[in-house]
């Protein structure tokens, strides 16, 4: 793998990852949405 697909390919997962983190934040701030974590655990806020 030469240096500049290794770059572009390193790239798109960083990206990825920050783009998958800015929709989990987005869907946990929603207004009605209970956040559950991996566990299935949730933090219901009355």
């Amino acid at each position: 793998m030469t240096a500049v697909k290794a770059a572009l390919l390193s790239f798109a997962m960083l990206s990825a990852i920050v783009i998958g983190g800015l929709g989990i934040y987005a869907a946990d701030a929603a207004g009605d949405h209970n956040v559950v974590d991996g566990y299935g655990v949730t933090a219901a806020s009355y």
